[in-house]
């Protein structure tokens, strides 16, 4: 009731492996693509609330998990994994994982009055990844 009293807005944070499958990450691709879908479901049930839904699909983010995946799977070189990971990007020399503070701005400008029309959308914030390799 509140949520529908506010016109509300609710944002998941999926990833770009619920866009895009990966390599080696089924579980966690099929958890992802289920809260993408997820969302869309639920913007439909919510709209006559008033209330918004949408995803936010970030591609690798300098968090702890870069860098234990970089430990993990880097093996006595966890650079070198970050430098392929960032390989594949479009940017090539000119890429980097994107920052925690964007992605918060991003989801703050979804939450704004002026997003208003932007409902049960999955939006890659990922530098283009998820455009296609």
């Amino acid at each position: 009731p509140h949520l529908s009293a506010v016109q509300g807005v609710i944002i998941n944070i999926a990833s770009d492996a619920g866009i895009v499958g990966n390599n080696g990450a089924a579980v966690y691709c099929a958890s992802k693509g289920g809260l993408v879908l997820l969302t869309k479901a639920l913007a439909l049930e919510l709209a006559p609330h008033g209330i918004r839904v949408n995803a936010v699909c970030p591609g690798d983010t300098a968090t702890p998990m870069i860098e234990y995946q970089a430990r993990t799977y880097g093996g006595d070189d966890p650079d070198g994994y970050k430098r392929r990971l960032l390989g594949h990007y479009p940017q090539g020399e000119r890429a980097r994982f994107i920052g925690v503070e964007e992605i918060a701005s991003f989801i703050h400008y979804l939450c704004q009055p002026g997003a208003a029309p932007i409902t049960g959308a999955a939006l890659s914030i990922d530098f283009g990844i998820s455009a296609g390799y």
